[in-house]
C-alpha cells in the first residue's frame, strides 16, 4: 500500500504548494536584498587627509598644500591638509600610524628628519620603516652652509682651515638637538676633523640672529629661512649639503665639490601610507602625486622655496628610505648623539 498516496492525499498536495509559495518568496526576497545593496564605491570616495609633521608656513607645510591641491583634482576628491607638529615630528608620524589603513590617511614624511630621529631617540611609538608602506617620493629639501660676515672664510677649504686652527674655540648653531642642521653639522666634523661645539637652538628664527652676530662660525640651515640674510649681506653661503647643485643656486657648489668626499645631505622627502593600506588605492595615490608633480607651475614655485621636487616610484622610494635610515644611523652612532 502506498500510504502517501492513499492515507495523506490532502496533505501532501498543500505541503508541495506551501514549498514552491516559500521558495519563490526567498528569491524574491534575495533579488531585492541585491538590488537594495549599493555596489561597492570606487577608491576614493571621501576625502583624504594628509598629515605631516611641521608647521604651517613653512617650506614642508608650503610642499605639502601645493602637491595635495593638485592630487585633489587629480582624485576628484578634496585632500586636507593637517599639521601635527611636535616631539621631533612624532606626534605627526604617530597620528599617521594610528590611522585607519584604508587609503584615506597619507603622511608626508621627513625621511632623514625620521631616520636621525630612529637611531637617536631609544623609545620609537612609531617608525616610518615598520609601520609604512612607501607611495612615492616627491623630491628634497636641501641645507645650505652659511657663516657669518664675521667668519674670514669664502669658501670649505678655507672654512676648515679656519676651524682647525683653533680646535673647541668656535661653535656651530643648529635648528635644535636631533635635527638634521645638527646632525649635517656632525657629519661634517666626521669628514673633516674639525673640532667645533654644538649650541642648539629652538628653529632658525633663534639661531639665526646670534649667527648673524658672530656667536657661531658656522650653521647648516634650510634654504629659505637663511636667503633673505644673505640676499642682504649679512650672511656668506660657502655650500649646499646636497649630493648636487640646487637649482635655485647654480653658482653655489656643494660639500662635496668643495673639498669633502663622502658629504651628502640631501633632506628627502615622500608620502607614505599606514601598513595594510589596499594596494589599489596605494596606486591610486601615486599617480595623483606623480600628476601634482608634473603639474604646471608647481615646481618653479617648490623651487622658490628650495625644493628640488622628483618623483619616484614607490620601489625606488622604499630603497631610498632604507638607505635614509642606514646613512644617518651610523652618523648618530659615530657622532655619540643621544637624545632620550
Amino acid at each position: 500500500m502506498n500510504l502517501n498516496a492513499s492515507v495523506f492525499p490532502a496533505v501532501r498536495k498543500p505541503f508541495h504548494r506551501f514549498s514552491r509559495i516559500l521558495g519563490a518568496g526567498m528569491l524574491a526576497i534575495t533579488a531585492g536584498v541585491m538590488l537594495a545593496a549599493p555596489a561597492h564605491a570606487a577608491y576614493p570616495d571621501k576625502p583624504v587627509h594628509l598629515l605631516l609633521s611641521f608647521p604651517p608656513a613653512g617650506a614642508t607645510d608650503v610642499l605639502a598644500r601645493a602637491i595635495g591641491q593638485k592630487m585633489s583634482e587629480a582624485l576628484g576628491q578634496s585632500v586636507i591638509v593637517e599639521n601635527r607638529p611636535g616631539a621631533g615630528g612624532n606626534i605627526g608620524l604617530i597620528a599617521a600610524a594610528r590611522a585607519p589603513a584604508d587609503g584615506y590617511t597619507i603622511y608626508l614624511g621627513a625621511v632623514t628628519n625620521a631616520a636621525i630621529a630612529a637611531a637617536a631617540y631609544s623609545a620609537q611609538p612609531a617608525h616610518l620603516l615598520r609601520d609604512f608602506v612607501p607611495v612615492a617620493g616627491v623630491g628634497t629639501v636641501p641645507h645650505m652652509l652659511v657663516v657669518p660676515l664675521s667668519t674670514p672664510a669664502q669658501n670649505v677649504s678655507e672654512l676648515i682651515s679656519y676651524l682647525k686652527a683653533a680646535p673647541g674655540k668656535y661653535n656651530f648653531a643648529s635648528q635644535g638637538p636631533g635635527t638634521l642642521s645638527h646632525l649635517e653639522s656632525e657629519l661634517f666634523k666626521i669628514k673633516t676633523g674639525v673640532d667645533v661645539l654644538h649650541v642648539p637652538y629652538k628653529g632658525s628664527s633663534q639661531a639665526l640672529p646670534d649667527l648673524i652676530a658672530g656667536s657661531s662660525a658656522m650653521m647648516f640651515d634650510s634654504i629659505p629661512a637663511s636667503m633673505p640674510h644673505v640676499k642682504a649681506g649679512k650672511l656668506k653661503v660657502l655650500a649646499v649639503a646636497s649630493g648636487k647643485r640646487v637649482s635655485s643656486l647654480p653658482d653655489v657648489p656643494t660639500v662635496q665639490e668643495a673639498g669633502v668626499p663622502g658629504f651628502e645631505a640631501n633632506n628627502l622627502f615622500g608620502f607614505v601610507v599606514p601598513k595594510g593600506t589596499p594596494a589599489p588605492a596605494v596606486k591610486a595615490l601615486s599617480a595623483a602625486i606623480q600628476s601634482a608633480v608634473a603639474a604646471p607651475g608647481v615646481r618653479e614655485a617648490m623651487e622658490a622655496q628650495g625644493v628640488e621636487l622628483k618623483f619616484t616610484p614607490a620601489p625606488e622610494f622604499g630603497k631610498m628610505m632604507e638607505q635614509e635610515f642606514s646613512t644617518w644611523g651610523k652618523v648618530v652612532e659615530t657622532a655619540r648623539v643621544k637624545l632620550d
